[in-house]
């Protein structure tokens, strides 16, 4: 493990036989039969999505990173970049500090976010609420925050007959364009 995620792990709380465990826990075990380690084909009905395996990691690059284990703070100066595959998210900034008692996250100084399908949030300062999934952004001086996200419209569920709404009147009660049906109005 290289020394910095090593400090990082460190300041978290893991032990090495935690993450030994962990390590162990994402590899297959040698002794299970290549049967079963062979799936059974399925026939999807729609496109099949990749699964996204929540693995936790983060990767911390800088020119400088120290931790303090009395604070719990972890801190990374100078050409900061920030990997997090779990999310898909890319940050770059001067300086980034993770305040492991508050999990909460400091991204300051030319701060740029980028997550995979096009959102983007670019800021002096940056503050990520770990627990809240909660993000603040705070612009220079004089300027503003900028923001580019990519609205994802959500698809109604489809109505089915076994569904009781689907069989009363009033779910299958027509207006004409513009007019709300009579079982619809308040």
């Amino acid at each position: 493990m290289p020394r910095s995620l090593a400090l990082l792990a460190a300041v978290l709380g893991f032990t090495p036989s935690v993450l030994a465990e962990v390590k162990a826990e994402s590899v297959a075990p040698a002794s299970a039969p290549a049967a079963a380690a062979q799936p059974t084909p399925v026939t999807p009905s729609a496109p099949v999505q990749p699964a996204r395996v929540s693995t936790g990691l983060v990767t911390i690059e800088s020119d400088l990173q120290r931790a303090d284990q009395l604070t719990g703070v972890v801190t990374a100066t100078g050409n900061v970049r920030i990997v997090y595959p779990d999310e898909r998210v890319v940050a770059t900034a001067r300086q980034a500090q993770y305040f492991s008692k508050e999990n909460r996250v400091v991204l300051s100084g030319d701060v740029d976010i980028v997550q995979e399908g096009g959102n983007l949030i670019r800021a002096e300062r940056v503050v990520y609420l770990v627990d809240g999934e909660r993000l603040i952004a705070i612009p220079p001086k004089g300027q503003q925050v900028f923001s580019r996200l990519k609205i994802q419209q959500q698809k109604p569920p489809a109505a089915t007959a076994a569904t009781p709404a689907a069989s009363s009147p009033a779910a299958t009660t027509t207006a004409p364009t513009g007019q709300v049906p009579p079982a619809a109005q308040p």
